[in-house]
């Protein structure tokens, strides 16, 4: 009868240290120390459940992280991609105002070479005149100073223009003396048909050096 009882006892320590396990081997799993539940893959599969390893967590976490990479990565490089062609835009502005720039100086000193040629063109034209003049005043003083025969054969040689001049400026300078102008006189020691002309362009031209 005490085997009995002792037998019982002991079977009865035994399971309560199998339940002990098995419950230890549970926790030592949800902690994961462990992996466990393969072991008890039989049991819940009697009960209807399907027990979740941590293998198929790990892995959807690792292809999770891996996603995640991914994405930052083609981010990154559409982020380089974007700042590479805002670069090129930038280079190809910065030459485009390069080039209109030198267009744009190119044109100016054109510019201010045509106005230095005008410049002179003008200087020389106004100290040609200046010449041309001071030369018809001397040319009227000769004549003045010579008889007039002599003066109207010089005259004679010039073309009609530069009479026209001479004889304006000796009618100035008479004027501006006070005295009598030789140039009726001229006229009329002149051949006649060429003191009509010359007369004509006298009373109706302006005065001016061109022909």
């Amino acid at each position: 009868m005490a085997k009995s009882r002792i037998l019982g006892k002991s079977i009865l320590l035994i399971i309560l240290i199998i339940i002990l396990v098995l419950f230890g081997l549970l926790w030592f799993d949800y902690l994961g120390v462990i992996p466990a539940k393969k072991l008890f893959a039989p049991v819940f599969k009697l009960v209807g459940l399907t027990p979740q390893t941590s293998t198929t967590v790990t892995s959807i976490d690792g292809e999770g992280e891996a996603d995640l990479d991914d994405d930052r990565y083609a981010k990154r490089l559409e982020a380089l991609e974007m700042r590479s062609q805002e670069l090129d835009q930038r280079e190809t502005d910065l030459s485009s105002s390069e080039s209109s720039n030198a267009q744009i100086a190119q044109e100016l000193e054109d510019r201010a070479l045509e106005l230095d040629e005008r410049e002179k063109t003008f200087n020389a034209e106004v100290e040609k005149y200046r010449s041309y003049w001071s030369n018809i005043e001397q040319i009227v003083q000769n004549l003045e100073g010579m008889q007039p025969a002599k003066a109207v054969a010089i005259l004679a040689e010039m073309d009609d223009q530069m009479i026209v001049d001479v004889f304006r400026r000796a009618e100035e300078d008479a004027a501006a003396a006070g005295t009598s102008s030789l140039v009726a006189y001229w006229l009329s020691l002149m051949e006649p048909g060429r003191a009509a002309v010359i007369n004509r362009k006298l009373v109706n031209k302006p005065q001016s050096i061109d022909n």
